[in-house]
C-alpha cells in the first residue's frame, strides 16, 4: 500500500517542543497529531488547553456548579 496520495503530516513533539513530520517524528507516545499544517501542529497545546477549559466548564455546568 502506498502513501503517495497522502500529503505531509505534521506533529507536535512534547519531548522536543517542535513541529515534526513523518520523516523525523519521535515515537507516537511523544507527539500530538497528525495535523494538516505546521501551523496547526505548532498550536496543538493551545487547542488542548482551550478544549480542556471548555470541557471543565461543561462538567461544572452539568454538576450545577458555577464557573
Amino acid at each position: 500500500m502506498s502513501d503517495s496520495g497522502r500529503g505531509t503530516r505534521y506533529f507536535w513533539c512534547l519531548r522536543h517542543h517542535r513541529v515534526e513530520t513523518d520523516a523525523d517524528m519521535c515515537p507516537a507516545k511523544f507527539v500530538f497529531g497528525p495535523y494538516a499544517s505546521a501551523s496547526d501542529a505548532e498550536n496543538a497545546l493551545q487547542r488542548v488547553q482551550e478544549r480542556n477549559e471548555a470541557w471543565e466548564a461543561e462538567d461544572a455546568r452539568w454538576a450545577g456548579e458555577e464557573r
